[in-house]
């Protein structure tokens, strides 16, 4: 017993220094790495680094940091530090294997970073969604919906699917189609639909609108109305348009013809 407690002396005497500095390693490591990450977040933003960037240096500083402070706890216990990298590249190999999947979207994020097709704030659609981007991680990038939803895509989705910018350009044109009916003047109707254009404060009038007739459809002559506007403004335009357009057409006893069938009836001889 005395030979065994001796023993666990011995133990305790060589193996605490070491346990205790690879706790204090751990402890202000990680707490190191929390402050060097976040000083650096703040150093990019006060320097104005592009938003998109920012999280994912943020994450991989902290990353890379903790990896460096496990290994120094490591060497601390006696193991050999080149060992044990072996043994982390070798399991890091099987997980990549097993993580495909998730590997490619880290890839598709390094690539949407340094190709920029979208920024954070910018308004996309892609994969069925749209929204405008929050955040582009790692892994995912975060979109937040007109109706305030949380949307999160991985990253190699976005990179394999149609995507579309719909702010990457500071200014647009706004389709819309406005239909009449055939017994309605055409010049009359193209007439009202420039004075609503005219009277729209958020339509930029250095550039001329669109008014084309394009269809003569079952029920309707159809105009392609396409003014310019800038970007932000493009719900603005289409909510007055629609909203001033229908107004006046009633004024001016325009018709806006909906669906509708011509029915014949056809009785046989000498039946009425």
């Amino acid at each position: 017993m005395d030979f065994n407690l001796s023993q666990i002396t011995d133990m305790v005497i060589a193996y605490a220094p070491r346990v205790l500095g690879a706790i204090v390693t751990l402890v202000v490591g990680f707490w190191l790495a929390r402050i060097i990450a976040k000083k650096t977040k703040q150093l990019m933003e006060k320097n104005n680094v592009d938003p998109t960037l920012v999280p994912f240096i943020f994450s991989l500083i902290t990353i890379t940091i903790k990896v460096l402070v496990l290994f120094s706890a490591a060497s601390m216990f006696g193991i050999e530090v080149t060992s044990f990298i072996a043994i982390f590249g070798a399991l890091a190999f099987a997980i990549g294997l097993a993580l495909q999947g998730n590997l490619s979207h880290l890839a598709a994020g390094v690539l949407i970073l340094f190709f920029k097709p979208f920024r954070v704030g910018d308004f996309i659609v892609t994969n069925g969604y749209s929204g405008t981007v929050k955040e582009i991680q790692i892994f995912n990038t975060i979109l937040t919906t007109l109706d305030n939803r949380i949307i999160i895509i991985p990253n190699g989705s976005i990179s394999s699917n149609p995507l579309e910018n719909l702010t990457a350009n500071s200014v647009r044109k706004v389709p819309m189609t406005f239909g009449i009916s055939y017994k309605d003047d055409i010049d009359k109707a193209r007439s009202v639909i420039q004075k609503v254009a005219e009277s729209c404060e958020f339509i930029d009038h250095s550039q001329p609108v669109d008014i084309i007739v394009t269809e003569l459809g079952a029920s309707s002559v159809n105009f392609a109305v396409r003014p310019w506007c800038k970007t932000e403004d493009f719900w603005n335009v289409h909510s007055y348009m629609h909203e001033n357009i229908k107004k006046t057409f009633d004024k001016e006893n325009i018709g806006i013809p909906f669906p509708q069938r011509d029915v014949h009836h056809y009785y046989p001889e000498g039946k009425n």
